[in-house]
């Protein structure tokens, strides 16, 4: 099915409605915090969306499922995995959307790749991003280890990513990224000047537990402060199974805001570019 060095497996996501193809082993896997991800916006979002380091195309496959006005574009450095979203826009599951992603190669951090791979300024109405976060001295990794890099940051850390989705996304655009919960001082410091109105919601394993995650949303030139969101647990208080809240997001293709309305905004742009 797919001419690659590595053996891959096919992973149905949102109850069978996107089929995703994935390196078995070795390299980075999606899940969960792809799904919640693609969650942040609503099914009814308009317009173009980034996917910035697609990875295998999780996120944004998700998001083109459920949103049917939404065009993206998943933008990966490693052909590899650009290979295996190719290869996935051909399973018949994916066919009701398949029309509507695009896939760019293209080393998004460097300014004068992106635009030569027809990745312009302000040319989208959203982006979603679930980068690396390891910084690169705090870690120690081979440099040719495909996992390494899907987690390690290169030189410019955090800040170059949110850089790059900030030249990228029109004025009034939105953002939104998902990381460990605790990256959100260098998420704050990055979004500094770049996007305001922030919302931050914490992901808990559980109600009672520490937040492992944040999912950040925010605004492009926006000054507004920050609103931190009551968090969002994953599980009860035993046992392994989702809550029904989350278990509607990766089986039923359900927003987060359909389950979690305090994330909803009516504020949050949800437009297409002005074609005028």
């Amino acid at each position: 099915m797919l001419d690659t060095v590595f053996e891959t497996t096919v992973d149905a996501f949102l109850g069978g409605r996107v089929e995703a193809v994935q390196p078995a082993r070795g390299h980075h896997r999606s899940g969960l915090d792809a799904v919640i991800l693609a969650a942040a916006l609503g099914a009814g979002v308009q317009g173009r969306v980034v996917d910035l380091g697609a990875g295998a195309g999780v996120a944004g496959l998700s998001l083109a499922a459920r949103a049917e006005g939404a065009r993206v574009v998943l933008v990966e450095r490693e052909e590899e995995l650009a290979a295996c979203a190719r290869t996935a826009l051909g399973l018949p599951a994916n066919a009701g959307f398949a029309g509507r992603v695009d896939i760019v190669v293209a080393d998004l951090l460097a300014g004068e790749t992106r635009k030569a791979a027809g990745l312009l300024p302000e040319s989208f109405d959203h982006a979603l991003m679930n980068p690396p976060f390891h910084d690169q001295d705090r870690v120690r990794s081979s440099p040719d280890d495909f996992r390494a890099r899907a987690h390690v940051l290169g030189a410019g850390g955090l800040d170059a990513w949110f850089r790059a989705a900030a030249a990228l996304v029109r004025p009034q655009g939105t953002l939104a990224a998902i990381l460990p919960a605790d990256r959100l001082p260098a998420i704050l410091s990055a979004c500094e000047g770049r996007f305001g109105a922030l919302a931050v919601l914490p992901v808990h394993p559980r109600a009672n537990e520490p937040a492992t995650r944040v999912l950040v949303r925010g605004i492009k030139g926006n000054r507004a402060g920050i609103r931190l969101m009551p968090g969002l647990p994953l599980h009860g208080s035993a046992g392994s199974a989702f809550l029904p809240g989350l278990a509607a997001i990766l089986r039923d293709g359900a927003s987060l805001s359909d389950i979690h309305p305090v994330w909803s905004d009516p504020n949050w742009g949800e437009t297409a570019l002005d074609p005028s």
